[in-house]
């Protein structure tokens, strides 16, 4: 029997998210909709364009399905991509803000 909660069953991923994602609430609402999943990782603005970036790490079926979300954002979002790559940083529990970099 394999055991559900070894990091061997966890992904993680880092997101780039673009367009009007700064200004919008969108990191907060990222908190919320990570804190609802129970993921870990971070959000912080980025300097470059205005993107905002990610990680998140917990199961394949909730990364996936904040990976969806990204895509829509808060209210006065206006996506229009989102960059995922999968990658092997072992993150803390628990999900933070972060500042702009």
């Amino acid at each position: 029997m394999s055991d559900l909660n070894s990091t061997s069953n966890l992904k993680t991923v880092r997101v780039v998210i673009k367009g009007r994602v700064q200004g919008v609430s969108y990191r907060g609402w990222t908190v919320d909709n990570v804190t609802e999943l129970g993921l870990s990782g971070w959000v912080r603005n980025k300097k470059d364009g205005g993107n905002v970036e990610a990680m998140f790490s917990g199961s394949p079926e909730k990364v996936l399905e904040m990976e969806r979300r990204c895509w829509v954002g808060p209210p006065a979002a206006k996506v229009t991509g989102v960059d995922v790559n999968d990658c092997d940083e072992d993150l803390a529990p628990g999900f933070e803000c972060r500042l702009t970099v």
